[in-house]
């Protein structure tokens, strides 16, 4: 996926791991010691270690280093839920012909990992309209995106560098589907709202995956293993986000505007394999529970030191719990 940054930076404090591609990462000190520079999102001291979607600084460095989204492009990818695809299909087949093909816009872009995920799973010319408050990953993501669509008809992209957390039905227009990965829990309910008010009117679907459903699976099992992720998903609703309620209240939001909405599991299920990135995903879960909690720290470094331990070890293993949601507003203009 991406290539190592050429600032390699770490955050100041530890970082909600555990979401999609919009969390998940480690800051440069966390429970247990010194965390892989550059694995995580990037904040200035005092920030929440979170996603920064809303207008700020153009100076502002990156808001998610690459290496993080590297080594996490396998899970995702094997996570999302393809179930979801077949009824996507249907939709995009009976719509309007666009010129150039299906016009995808996709939130928070990143590397680019859903486009090369998606776009040669979807028939037909594709046109990408890639969103991201960092213009980096902007660059990365268009230079690695696909070239071509499952029957070998031509991928295009563009980038837009600004504030998804603000899109508009206007901004839509034309749009055949709106995607993004690991988003929704890093909204607040009004910019989910609003998120479903852009799609809904502009009769667009939207895939929006690998959100955090609030679940951690380990193996073997410890009595802390509760306590962390309570922790953890009380640090994910800080400042009005919303962390794992999200897929919910994303669903309820399309739904009162008439769009049908699926859901499907997407879990990450990490094992030997996914040693390095089960470590990485450690160092943040444990991180993010203890800024949450301060009182956790001594027990949660002895948990984290033997829990990396058996990570090393190949004896640990984990399912991180996420969810994809599909929303299919009424096309405008028409019955659904």
């Amino acid at each position: 996926m991406a290539p190592t940054h050429p600032r390699r930076t770490t955050s100041p404090g530890p970082t909600p791991a555990g979401a999609g591609e919009s969390a998940g990462g480690s800051g440069s000190q966390g429970a247990g010691g010194a965390v892989i520079a550059g694995a995580g999102p990037v904040v200035r001291a005092g920030e929440r270690a979170t996603v920064r979607l809303r207008d700020g600084d153009p100076e502002d460095a990156p808001r998610y280093a690459p290496e993080w989204l590297q080594l996490r492009e396998p899970a995702d990818a094997a996570a999302r839920a393809t179930d979801l695809l077949d009824p996507l299909r249907v939709r995009l087949a009976d719509g309007a012909v666009r010129a150039g093909g299906l016009a995808v816009h996709d939130l928070g872009c990143g590397t680019g990992s859903m486009g090369r995920w998606l776009a040669p799973r979807l028939d037909g010319a594709q046109h990408w309209i890639l969103h991201d408050r960092d213009p980096y990953l902007l660059h990365f993501a268009a230079v690695a995106s696909p070239r071509s669509a499952a029957d070998g008809s031509g991928v295009t992209v563009e980038t837009r560098r600004g504030d998804v957390a603000r899109l508009t039905p206007d901004a839509l227009t034309g749009a055949s589907l709106v995607t993004a990965s690991a988003l929704l829990d890093v909204l607040t309910r009004e910019e989910i709202e609003n998120l479903a008010d852009a799609c809904v009117g502009a009769g667009c679907p939207a895939l929006l995956t690998l959100s955090v459903a609030g679940r951690v699976e380990l193996t073997p099992a410890d009595p802390l293993d509760a306590e962390i992720t309570d922790a953890f998903n009380a640090h994910q609703r800080r400042a009005g986000l919303l962390g794992p309620d999200a897929v919910t209240v994303a669903g309820e939001a399309f739904a009162a505007r008439g769009a049908t909405v699926r859901v499907q599991p997407s879990p990450w299920r990490l094992g030997p394999a996914e040693a390095a990135l089960t470590g990485q995903w450690l160092r943040g879960w444990v991180g993010a529970a203890v800024e949450q909690r301060p009182e956790l720290r001594d027990r949660a470094e002895r948990y984290l030191d033997a829990r990396l331990a058996a990570c090393a070890a190949g004896e640990l293993r984990v399912t991180v719990h996420h969810t994809d949601l599909l929303a299919l507003p009424r096309p405008t203009g028409g019955p659904a």
